[in-house]
């Protein structure tokens, strides 16, 4: 069968292009794809971006859905609108009231479960919080559930503002590995000027990097690259990219292009990674700042560490040194006759204290030791970098 190419809406039309390789993505929608006209939730533009998620899902690929539309669908439900000045006790209340309504608009598309995951910024800035989202999710993903993750209004001030959720696909794309982020909006992707004001505005098809320079083009609402929310969109693209994430920006309004994605064909703008993946990861693992003290390990554990790529397990540990809490940077050291000697560094998924109580132990004696557990590794080899 052939499938023509999208529609253009400037005099100029977006090339086709081949997606980024990827086995996991986060799928970022937004309230002007879902707001129906009289208020509430509508599956006009919805209904297309959850049979590529289907499709994807089918194929054995893993996708994160990241979804606005909770305010939206509690003006349906309250019958009434959030004026711009309207306290933030009244816009948080309709989230509130929306929120399952959202939650239930998306499972009645989807035979596997959803699940609901509700976050704020302060929720992943904090390194415990962030590593419990992380073990949630992937959780959820080892059980083919589809995430289903908004910002909680119901408790932020700041994460209301326009585009942020943007910004929260992007640091959920880190927080689960995700190999790109799919943006869909309401235009046809990045042009050089604003397509509604001028007719030929060019499309660009390729980003190789977001610099100051393009986001200070991008401005806001109404500026040169075009419509309001399209500088978060950006800095979104530039976020991911800095954790070795592609960004693709796509028209979700246009069924045809919708199901080019499920052909892994793109007509949009493809905004490119700074490094790959494993190596901004590692390059954070090898940078960032560690907390004073760390682990010292048996020659065995050392091994199994550098030969084989192994996560560190308790049993291996002789020594702690220092204070630190779950979720910091620590350094590992091989124990030796002329000294302890620096082998690695990485995240730690037990504090201090913890591992005192179940080093030399059998990974699954530590729910007996500790009451709780939060899996067997030590320190997982994802998040293990030798040094």
């Amino acid at each position: 069968m052939t499938v023509s190419p999208p529609s253009q809406v400037s005099g100029h039309a977006f090339s086709e292009q081949a997606l980024p390789p990827w086995r996991r993505a986060v799928l970022k929608v937004g309230s002007s794809l879902l707001a129906a006209d009289g208020g509430g939730l509508s599956p006009r533009h919805a209904q297309a971006l959850a049979d590529f998620v289907t499709a994807a899902l089918a194929d054995g690929r893993e996708v994160v859905l990241v979804s606005s539309g909770a305010v939206a669908a509690g003006r349906a439900i309250a019958h009434r609108s959030a004026e711009a000045n309207a306290p933030i006790s009244e816009r948080q209340a309709l989230a509130a009231l929306g929120q399952a309504q959202l939650i239930g608009f998306w499972q009645a598309f989807f035979e596997r479960p959803v699940a609901q995951i509700l976050l704020t910024h302060d929720d992943l800035r904090n390194r415990r919080r962030y590593l419990n989202a992380k073990a949630t999710l992937a959780a959820l993903l080892r059980q083919r559930a589809l995430p289903i993750v908004n910002e909680n209004d119901t408790v932020s001030v700041d994460e209301l503002k326009l585009g942020d959720n943007d910004n929260l696909a992007a640091i959920v794309a880190a927080l689960v590995d995700a190999d790109v982020l799919f943006i869909a909006t309401d235009i046809d992707g990045l042009y050089d000027a604003d397509p509604r004001r001028h007719p030929d505005a060019r499309p660009v098809d390729v980003v190789a990097r977001v610099g100051a320079e393009l986001l200070a083009t991008a401005g806001g609402a109404g500026s040169a690259i075009g419509t309001g929310g399209m500088r978060t969109k950006l800095e979104a693209a530039q976020r991911a990219a800095s954790a070795g994430i592609a960004t693709v920006l796509f028209n979700g309004t246009r069924v045809e292009v919708v199901e080019h994605l499920a052909r892994d064909r793109l007509y949009g703008t493809r905004l490119h990674a700074a490094r790959s993946r494993l190596a901004a990861r590692k390059h954070w693992l090898q940078n960032a700042p560690a907390e004073r003290g760390g682990l010292v390990i048996d020659a065995g554990a050392a091994d199994a560490v550098v030969e084989r790529g192994a996560s560190l397990l308790p049993g291996g540990i002789v020594a702690v040194h220092g204070e630190f809490r779950r979720g910091d940077m620590i350094e590992i050291f091989r124990q030796g006759d002329a000294g302890d000697e620096r082998l690695a560094r990485g995240v730690v998924q037990y504090s201090a204290d913890d591992i005192r109580r179940i080093l030399r132990r059998h990974s699954r004696e530590i729910d007996v030791v500790l009451g709780y557990n939060y899996g067997g590794n030590v320190i997982h080899r994802d998040d293990l970098a030798l040094v």
